[in-house]
């Protein structure tokens, strides 16, 4: 029985995805951190919002860990395939600045715009967050 192979470390440490996923990290972070600005959770009924913060703060070490975990494989420390058991946070940090984009330009919304500094040039990473997105969850046949 032959085991599949994860494409998403090769494209992580061999093409150049980490930029995107650090990024994606960092903004997920700022994000977290600054949920309790968010238009949504003002939106959000009153007895969530307790609930979504003490979530944002348990999740703020995982993605440091994450990002530790990213600079390891780069030098050679730790295996890339090791980042295949973090798959969930790097597409959820991933989608959230793929998200956050499309908030800042559709809504005009202050606090994404202020989140993401120059949304132009954000906006163009979309295309490498939809690549980066396909290929984390890639496995050989």
């Amino acid at each position: 029985m032959v085991k599949k192979t994860w494409i998403g470390g090769i494209y992580l440490k061999e093409e150049g995805g980490y930029e995107i996923i650090l990024k994606s990290l960092i903004h997920y972070k700022k994000r977290l951190r600054t949920i309790h600005q968010s238009p949504e959770l003002k939106e959000a009924a009153a007895m969530f919002a307790p609930i979504l913060q003490s979530t944002a703060r348990k999740k703020i070490p995982v993605i440091d860990e994450v990002k530790e975990k990213i600079d390891q494989c780069l030098l050679n420390l730790i295996p890339v395939q090791s980042l295949e058991q973090n798959l969930e946070i790097l597409q959820k940090a991933l989608e959230c600045r793929k998200a956050d984009i499309e908030k800042a330009e559709n809504t005009g919304a202050e606090y994404f715009i202020n989140l993401l500094g120059d949304v132009h040039k954000a906006r163009n990473d979309l295309e490498e967050i939809e690549k980066a997105l396909i290929k984390i969850n890639q496995y050989s046949e």
